[in-house]
């Protein structure tokens, strides 16, 4: 997946988070702080992948791609949760959907994180001959 690519992909699920959230809110009881947290860190995802591609350096953007990866998992969590607490029929297959999508945003960012972080050591090789 180009960068590009990934761009608008965690762009699309952020929209997609915002409108389940909105058909929730039709329906919200004491979930309310779950649906917000949800909210939170779901519109969060693709800020974070943003300021990865922006990072001004290795060590940077594996910062920043620890916090996506921070943020996806807890999208994935709340949905997970709210999964949990009995969601209305019509927009359970969304809810699956979401938090299939985090799930795969994690496991990219924790793949990207290793790459970077073999890629910074053998930086570091390449800089400190023995």
């Amino acid at each position: 997946m180009t960068s590009a690519e990934m761009k608008d992909w965690t762009f699309a699920i952020a929209v997609r988070a915002v409108a389940f959230t909105r058909a929730l809110s039709r329906t919200i009881d004491v979930r309310e702080p779950i649906v917000r947290q949800l909210l939170r860190s779901s519109t969060a995802i693709p800020g974070h992948y943003r300021a990865a591609c922006r990072a001004q350096s290795r060590r940077d953007f594996i910062n920043k791609m620890k916090r996506l990866e921070e943020e996806a998992d807890e999208s994935e969590l709340w949905l997970a949760l709210l999964r949990a607490t009995g969601l209305p029929h019509s927009v359970e297959p969304e809810c699956r959907a979401l938090e299939n999508e985090c799930h795969q945003v994690v496991a990219i960012a924790v793949q990207s994180v290793k790459t970077a972080r073999r890629r910074l050591v053998e930086e570091r090789r390449v800089l400190r001959p023995k």
